[in-house]
C-alpha cells in the first residue's frame, strides 16, 4: 500500500486545473494497471472544478511503478483557460509519495468522533454515522474521513491520514528551509519536469527517455 499526493502546491488556478488533469490520467493509467485508488482526501481549488491537491491510497502489485510515474515535478504546457491573454504557459504540479510512520510520535492522542457523511453521491452516499473525525490532540491537526462503510474502517484509515499529514508538515518545514538556503536555483528545478504534457487534452509529451 502506498500513498500520492498530487499538489499545485501555491501555483495558480492553472496549476489547479493541471492537478485534476493529472488526477484523471493517473485514473486511467491505474485501470490499465490493475491498480486500486481510495481518495483518501482532496482540497478545492480556487476555481469548482479545480482542485489544489489530492492524496490517494494506491494498491496492486503494480502500485510502486504507477506512482514513481507521478513522483516529481510535472509540467503542463498549455494557454491558460481562464486568463487568455496571460503569455505563461509552463504550469507546474508535483507528485509526492509521503510515506507515513509505523506510529505516531510519543504525544500522538487521538480523539475520535463519529460523524454522518456528507457530499455528492445521490443513493450512493452512506446515509449512517459511519464517517469519522479524528483530532491529533497534540497539534490540533484534524481530518474526516467517510470513504468507507464502516466506522472501523474510516477511523484506521483516519489514524493513517494523521500519520501522513504529520510526516508531511515536518517535511514541508524541511522544505521551506531548503527552499531559503536555495532561492536563487528555483527557476532551474522548475523547469527540471519528470512528466509532460500539452494542450487542454492534457496529452503525454513524449520524449527520448520517457515511459
Amino acid at each position: 500500500m502506498l500513498y500520492l499526493q498530487l499538489s499545485a502546491n501555491t501555483g495558480p488556478v492553472e496549476c489547479c486545473l493541471g492537478v485534476r488533469h493529472a488526477l484523471a490520467r493517473l485514473m486511467e493509467e491505474a485501470r490499465s494497471m490493475s491498480v486500486a485508488i481510495v481518495m483518501i482526501e482532496q482540497t478545492p481549488g480556487p476555481v469548482p472544478g479545480t482542485l489544489r491537491s489530492v492524496l490517494l491510497q494506491l494498491e496492486g502489485a503494480a502500485a510502486p511503478v504507477l506512482a514513481q510515474r507521478w513522483r516529481g515535478r510535472i509540467l503542463w504546457v498549455c494557454d491558460s483557460p481562464y486568463r487568455p491573454r496571460h503569455k505563461r504557459k509552463n504550469w507546474f504540479l508535483y507528485g509526492a509519495l509521503p510515506a507515513p510512520p509505523d506510529l505516531l510520535p510519543d504525544d500522538g492522542e487521538i480523539r475520535y468522533e463519529a460523524t454522518r457523511a456528507s457530499g455528492p453521491g445521490g443513493q450512493h452516499v452512506n446515509k449512517t454515522d459511519s464517517a469519522i473525525r479524528a483530532t491529533h490532540v497534540a497539534t490540533g491537526l484534524s481530518v474526516k474521513v467517510q470513504s468507507e462503510r464502516s466506522q472501523h474502517a474510516n477511523k484506521r484509515l483516519a489514524a493513517q491520514l494523521l500519520a501522513v499529514k504529520l510526516a508531511s508538515l515536518a517535511e514541508a518545514e524541511g522544505e521551506r528551509v531548503r527552499s531559503e538556503r536555495h532561492q536563487q536555483h528555483r527557476q532551474a528545478e522548475r523547469g527540471n519536469a519528470q512528466r509532460t504534457f500539452v494542450g487542454p487534452g492534457f496529452l503525454e509529451r513524449r520524449t527520448a527517455t520517457s515511459g
